[in-house]
């Protein structure tokens, strides 16, 4: 049983930002420490990035392990409460970050994923995307 009333969990909810999240945040300062320049949430691409960089073609989507179901993430857990409204959000957030992707590739841009858990360790994610993005670092 949840233990927040219906109208708390649903300001709960509401308050939950979409844009300009600590995530992103932690990203977009590490790419911009890398000396790499990029624009954020282009509402003309497909599922509005948070981060493109037109020069190499890239998008980086930063999902949270939770609503994006990061498959293998201790982070991905389902509710216990109203489990059928969840897994029916969860698949319904997944289908659409899949068809985004697949429009995003077919118009020839690489497109990264962040998981939410990758921000844990720092190096790592650096490396990682120096790495995709072939940059000497």
């Amino acid at each position: 049983m949840d233990h927040l009333s219906k109208e708390d969990r649903s300001r709960n909810m509401r308050a939950i930002k979409s844009k300009n999240t600590m995530p992103e945040l932690i990203v977009r300062s590490l790419l911009h420490k890398e000396g790499l320049r990029f624009r954020l949430h282009k509402t003309t691409l497909p599922g509005k990035p948070d981060i493109v960089l037109p020069k190499y073609k890239t998008v980086i989507f930063i999902n949270g392990c939770f609503w994006h179901r990061h498959e293998g993430c201790r982070d991905c857990t389902t509710p216990k409460t109203n489990t059928t409204y969840w897994s029916e959000k969860f698949s319904i957030n997944v289908d659409r970050d899949k068809k985004k992707i697949k429009e995003l590739e077919l118009a020839n841009w690489r497109v990264i994923i962040i998981w939410e858990c990758e921000l844990k360790d720092i190096p790592k994610l650096r490396y990682k995307l120096l790495n995709i993005l072939h940059i000497e670092s």
